[in-house]
């Protein structure tokens, strides 16, 4: 008798601990229901506390983790460099991490990640990050137009910071003014840069045709190019011209997708350009 006794209290307290796991569950998954909403209605402070509270709940809730992670990359301010966004950041950036360490080919993770660093101005990380996204999905026209985008970024802040020490303001035009001296100095910053943006927008427009953004970057970034012609006028008319092409361009595409994107409001669908 006190055999099945220990066994009916063994069984019993099974059934209790049970019970309550099953109770935390399902508590974790409310909590994540209304930070879900909670982030939906742009309230992500809120947000916020929902989801941490629901990994308190169930430490192994991986999709918690996951919504976590993205409402601090939302509060996190581009091109703000206060420590407390820098914390925000660091905080989602964690997060992903965690993702990643159980699932380093998270697509979500991954490009949420990216979009950090660039927020955060760590573009060497940013564009690794993009890098590693275009070796899982080749197709993946948007990450291409990015890493097209941070390599001109750069591009652009080492011309005018080269410049500006000469006393000078960019005219967009090659800058046939600057000295000798300027003009090598931006050579060896920006030529890698420049002939890597083009190759990445280029990538990005060949798998999306209409691309009228990367078309716009197209043109800015002939006209970092110009810079590079040192003296050869006729080249830098050469790179003048393909970037008012590109401009001709992008129009273009900007006015075929707002033409679709009517069309498509006008029939109650939508059209992914």
């Amino acid at each position: 008798m006190k055999l099945c006794a220990r066994i009916s209290a063994a069984a019993a307290l099974l059934v209790i601990l049970g019970s309550t796991v099953g109770c935390a569950k399902l508590q974790a998954r409310d909590q994540l229901v209304k930070g879900v909403q909670s982030f939906k209605s742009g309230q992500y402070e809120q947000a916020t506390g929902h989801f941490e509270k629901s990994i308190e709940l169930d430490p192994n809730y991986d999709v918690a983790k996951l919504y976590l992670a993205t409402a601090y990359s939302y509060q996190v301010v581009p091109n703000l460099d206060s420590a407390d966004n820098l914390k925000i950041a660091h905080k989602a950036l964690s997060g992903f991490d965690e993702v990643l360490a159980h699932n380093p080919n998270d697509m979500g993770a991954l490009r949420q990640e990216a979009s950090i660093y660039r927020n955060i101005k760590e573009f060497d990380k940013a564009k690794a990050i993009e890098m590693k996204v275009i070796s899982l999905e080749p197709k993946d026209a948007e990450a291409a137009y990015t890493i097209g985008v941070i390599d001109w970024t750069e591009a652009y802040k080492n011309a005018t910071t080269a410049l500006a020490a000469a006393g000078m303001q960019d005219d967009g035009a090659g800058n046939v003014k600057m000295s000798k001296d300027v003009c090598a100095k931006i050579k060896t910053l920006n030529a890698p840069l420049v002939d890597e943006a083009q190759k990445y927008l280029q990538q990005a427009i060949d798998l999306k045709p209409n691309y009228d953004d990367a078309m716009s970057y197209m043109n800015l970034n002939y006209r970092r190019k110009a810079d590079l012609d040192c003296g050869d006028d006729a080249a830098r008319k050469a790179d003048l011209a393909q970037a008012d092409a590109w401009v001709q361009k992008s129009i273009g595409a900007r006015k075929a997708n707002e033409a679709k994107k009517e069309e498509a409001a006008s029939h109650g669908g939508i059209t992914a350009q």
